[in-house]
C-alpha cells in the first residue's frame, strides 16, 4: 500500500493532491492558499513556482512527512516535448520544459529530501485521463481529454477496461479545441486560459451565424483527430477591448464557437463509441468544464453515462497523476465521492478566529431556519462549511446564497462579485426534487451541466434561469450533505421553492474564500447581510454589539 503526492505545476493552476492506500485523501489548488488567481504570478506558465503551500495542506492532512512519501508524481513529462515549430517562437516552451526537468531540486526545498526513483514524470494528457477513469463510478469507460495543450498534444482518447488503459487516438499541436477558445477568449477581450466561461455564457446571447465558417475551419477527420484552425477572427467580428461594449457580432461569434465545439465533440464521441462500444465515457481537459457541451454530449451522443471530473482543468492532473500512480504500485483505486478535498476548520477554531476579529456573531439553536428566513427577506449570504471543494466550482462549501425567486437577485450578485450582467447563476437543490423542476442529467452533483428548466418553474425561479432557458444546476444528496439540505428544506417550506441560488465566494479576479478570514475579508468589504461559518452567523444588522456568542 503506498502514500503517494501528485504535482501540477506546469501551465496554470498550480495544486497539489494525496493518494493513500488508492484513495484520494486530500486535494488542493495553491489559489487558495496564495490567494492569487489561478495561482500564479505576473509572467505566464512559471512552471518554477511549486505549489508549496497546496503540498504541505495535502501531507499535513495525512499526517505524513516526505520520508513517508512511496511516489511523487509530477503532471508533465519534458522528454515528450521536442520540436514543435509555430508554438516555440517566444521561447515560454524551451523555459517551461527547462524549468520542469529541476521540479525534483525544486521540490527537496519545499519538502526536504526524497530517493531519485521515487519521483515520477507523468505525461500530461495520462494525468488528465487517469483523473477521469480512474476517479469515476465505472469499472471501465471510454475516455475522451480535450484541453489546450500538454506536451506536444491537444486532445487523447482512450478505453479503460479490466484495469488497463489503451490509447485510441492523440492529436498532435498546433490543433487545439481549447487553444481555439482561448483565442476566441482574447478577442472577445477576456483573460486568456481563465475566462472561457464567459465565453460560453455570452454566446447565449448570439446566434451562430457564422458556423458555416467555422465548419470549414474546424473539421473531425474520422480518425479520432481534428484540424483547428488557425481563424481570423477579426473578419467575423472585431476584436474587443476589455471594459468596451458587445456588439451583437461579438454575441453572434461566441454562439458560433460554442456550436462548433459541440459539433466536434460529438463526431469524436461517436468515432472513439464506434471503436469500443462502451455505454460509460469519462472526460477531463479544460474543455471538460464547458458544461453546455456536456449536456448535448449527453443529451445527443452514443454513451448512457457521461461522467467529468469535478478538476477538469490543470489542477485535476495533480490528482491523476497520484491515482496512476498508485495504481501502477498496486493499488486498487477507490472512485472519487466528494469535491470537498481541500482544508476545513472545526467549530472551535472558527469561533476563536472570531472572537479574535471582534464580530458580533450567534449560534443559533436552528440555524437552518434562522438563515432560512433571512433569505426568504432577500438577504446574500455568505455561506462557509467544511472541507473546501477541489476545482473551480462552489458546490455548497464556499458559496454565496440567494433567494432565486427575485430576478433582481442576479443582477445584485454579479454587483457583489463584480462580474458582467449577461452572466448567469446557477440553482442548488435536493436531489429527490431535482426532476421536478429541471431536465436533464440528474443527478448533478459537481455543477458540470445544464440544464433546461422546466416551463412551470421559469417564472418562479427566475434568478436562476439563464436567457436560453436553462440553468447550471447542482443537485445535493441530503446524506452526504446535511446543513446544505437543511436549509433548502427549511427555505422550501417557507417559501414552496426548494431551490437557492448558488454562486462562488468571491468577487472579480480572486479565488474563492478557504479559510474563515478569507471569508470574513471579504464578507467586510462586500455587501452581504449575513455570514455562515460552520454553526455560527455574522449578521450585518448586529455590527454595533458587542463580540461575543449568543444563543
Amino acid at each position: 500500500m503506498a502514500v503517494v503526492l501528485g504535482i501540477n505545476a506546469v501551465f496554470h493552476d498550480p495544486a497539489a493532491a494525496l493518494v493513500v492506500d488508492g484513495r484520494v485523501v486530500a486535494a488542493a489548488e495553491e489559489e487558495r492558499f496564495s490567494r492569487r488567481k489561478h495561482g500564479k504570478i505576473a509572467v505566464p506558465f512559471s512552471t518554477w513556482e511549486l505549489p508549496e503551500r497546496a503540498i504541505a495542506f495535502c501531507l499535513d492532512a495525512a499526517q505524513v512527512g516526505a520520508q513517508d512519501l512511496d511516489a511523487i508524481a509530477y503532471s508533465y513529462d519534458p522528454d515528450l516535448v521536442g520540436e514543435r515549430p509555430g508554438l516555440c517562437d517566444d521561447g515560454w516552451e524551451q523555459l517551461r520544459t527547462l524549468y520542469a526537468r529541476e521540479a525534483p531540486g525544486f521540490l527537496r526545498s519545499v519538502i526536504g529530501r526524497f530517493d531519485a526513483d521515487r519521483f515520477r514524470w507523468v505525461p500530461h494528457h495520462h494525468a488528465h485521463a487517469a483523473s477521469a477513469y480512474l476517479a469515476a463510478p465505472f469499472a471501465q469507460s471510454d475516455v475522451m481529454v480535450l484541453d489546450g495543450r500538454g506536451e506536444r498534444g491537444s486532445a487523447l482518447f482512450g478505453s479503460y477496461r479490466s484495469g488497463t488503459f489503451e490509447v485510441l487516438a492523440t492529436q498532435r499541436l498546433p490543433h487545439s479545441l481549447g487553444l481555439l477558445y482561448e483565442e476566441l477568449t482574447v478577442h472577445l477581450g477576456f483573460q486568456r486560459s481563465s475566462d472561457e466561461y464567459k465565453v460560453m455564457a455570452l454566446a447565449s446571447y448570439g446566434r451562430p451565424r457564422f458556423l458555416a465558417d467555422l465548419r470549414r475551419a474546424i473539421v473531425h477527420d474520422g480518425s479520432g483527430g481534428f484540424c483547428a484552425g488557425p481563424l481570423a477572427f477579426a473578419q467575423l467580428a472585431p476584436p474587443r477591448a476589455a471594459g468596451e461594449d458587445f456588439e451583437e457580432a461579438h454575441a453572434d461569434l461566441a454562439a458560433s464557437v460554442q456550436r462548433r465545439l459541440e459539433e466536434v465533440i460529438l463526431d469524436l464521441a461517436a468515432w472513439l463509441h464506434g471503436r469500443t462500444g462502451c455505454p460509460d465515457l469519462t472526460i477531463a481537459g479544460g474543455v471538460g468544464l464547458n458544461c453546455v457541451a456536456n449536456s448535448r454530449l449527453w443529451a445527443e451522443g452514443p454513451y448512457e453515462h457521461v461522467w467529468v471530473q469535478p478538476a477538469a482543468g490543470d489542477a485535476g492532473t495533480a490528482l491523476g497523476a497520484a491515482l496512476l500512480t498508485a495504481s501502477s504500485l498496486g493499488d486498487p483505486v477507490v472512485p472519487m465521492t466528494t469535491a470537498a478535498l481541500g482544508p476545513s476548520w472545526d467549530d472551535e477554531e472558527i469561533e476563536q478566529v472570531l472572537v479574535k476579529a471582534r464580530v458580533p456573531f450567534s449560534r443559533p439553536t436552528d440555524l437552518a431556519a434562522a438563515v432560512a428566513g433571512r433569505l426568504s427577506t432577500g438577504a446574500i449570504v455568505g455561506w462557509y462549511e467544511g472541507r473546501s471543494e477541489f476545482g473551480p466550482r462552489a458546490l455548497g462549501h464556499r458559496s454565496l446564497l440567494a433567494d432565486p425567486r427575485d430576478r433582481s437577485n442576479l443582477e445584485r450578485l454579479n454587483d457583489v462579485k463584480g462580474r458582467e450582467q449577461f452572466r448567469p447563476v446557477a440553482p442548488i437543490v435536493l436531489a429527490e426534487r431535482a426532476g421536478e423542476i429541471f431536465d436533464g442529467p440528474l443527478p448533478s452533483p459537481y455543477m458540470l451541466f445544464v440544464h433546461r428548466v422546466r416551463e412551470d418553474w421559469r417564472h418562479r425561479i427566475p434568478a436562476v434561469v439563464h436567457v436560453d432557458g436553462t440553468a447550471r444546476a447542482q443537485t445535493v444528496d441530503r446524506a452526504e450533505e446535511p446543513r446544505i439540505a437543511a436549509l433548502l428544506d427549511a427555505f422550501g417550506a417557507r417559501t414552496g421553492v426548494p431551490v437557492l441560488v448558488n454562486t462562488s465566494f468571491n468577487t472579480a479576479g480572486r479565488p474563492m474564500v478557504d479559510s474563515p478570514n478569507d471569508a470574513l475579508e471579504l464578507f467586510g468589504s462586500a455587501p452581504l447581510e449575513l455570514l455562515v461559518l460552520g454553526p455560527f452567523v455574522v449578521d450585518r444588522r448586529s455590527f454595533a454589539g458587542a463580540a461575543g456568542p449568543d444563543q
